[in-house]
């Protein structure tokens, strides 16, 4: 069964080792310095340079259609043989909103709220970024349902950083 591991920037290293991940999906602010671990290939990772935001904001990049494309282009391509990393700052918005994402786009018949239980049930400070979510919900057609079940599962746990957690994509 192929499966998401999510982490924040602070344990990337340790989380790629651990799971023998293939991929590697990075949201973060443009100009974050980060170093991608060795063991993911040059191409097996994507960047999406993106602020953690759900409203416009004076030097911050807002999430767009075009950044939901790019995530959406890179999981639907990744092989599932071996696990896909997604982190971001904190491991707690969008890298959240992006496994969410990932899930509800490799299963498109799967209900929406019991993928948000399970992503709550992982990581009890899953917060994913809300307008991440309203987006993929138009994109994938899902019609208000993914919003909704996000919005059902509530805010997270308050948290400097996410603990690092994993999401199976089973039906």
């Amino acid at each position: 069964m192929p499966t998401l591991h999510v982490c924040p920037l602070s344990r990337l290293p340790e989380t790629v080792a651990a799971t023998g991940a293939s991929h590697l999906l990075t949201l973060v602010n443009v100009g974050t310095p980060m170093q991608r671990p060795a063991a993911i290939p040059a191409e097996n990772h994507r960047t999406v340079g993106v602020s953690d935001i759900a409203g416009a904001m004076d030097g911050h990049v807002l999430p767009a259609d075009a950044h939901v494309a790019a995530i959406l282009a890179f999981v639907r391509a990744w092989p599932r043989e071996r696990p896909l990393v997604i982190h971001c700052y904190a491991g707690i918005s969008r890298s959240t909103a992006a496994a969410y994402v990932t899930a509800c786009a490799l299963a498109p018949g799967r209900d929406e709220a019991e993928i948000a239980r399970r992503l709550r049930a992982a990581s009890p400070s899953a917060t994913p970024n809300r307008l991440f979510v309203e987006i993929a919900d138009r994109m994938l057609g899902r019609d208000g349902r993914m919003v909704a079940a996000i919005a059902g599962i509530g805010r997270g746990a308050d948290a400097f950083e996410g603990t690092p957690f994993s999401l199976g994509l089973d039906a």
